[in-house]
């Protein structure tokens, strides 16, 4: 327990999934799914469990709000960390308020994505141990 194994990335922008990649630890042997919209990202969310979901907010098909809202009903405990550059602060107060762990704004930095990744491993570990 407390070790991410699986990331779920969910971005219509493929350059955008490409720099959140780069972001992420080469060395730490994470399986990366990625997904190019909400409906996809919900299929891929029940197909592979991901122990963390990076979900864009403004996609086609179904957008980042009410696929995060159902990655949630689905596994109350998931881990959505929104990766946004809609930094509206109604938009940031949405989002927290379906359940995202955290909002990080767009271009991913990977300070950032490393510091959420720590985080939501330091959560995982403290959980049900």
């Amino acid at each position: 327990m407390g070790k991410i194994k699986k990331i779920l990335m969910v971005d219509d922008s493929r350059v955008a999934l490409m720099m959140l990649k780069k972001c992420i630890p080469q060395n730490k042997g994470y399986e990366i799914i990625d997904a190019a919209d909400g409906a996809e990202g919900i299929e891929k969310f029940k197909q592979y469990s991901p122990d963390i979901t990076f979900m864009d907010l403004t996609m086609p098909v179904i957008d980042g709000f009410k696929a995060t809202q159902k990655i949630i009903e689905i596994d109350p405990s998931a881990v959505v960390i929104a990766l946004t550059a809609d930094i509206q602060p109604k938009s940031l107060t949405r989002i927290k308020e379906i359940g995202a762990y955290t909002v990080i704004k767009k271009p991913a930095r990977p300070e950032l994505i490393e510091k959420a990744l720590a985080s939501v491993e330091m959560k995982l570990g403290s959980s049900g141990e």
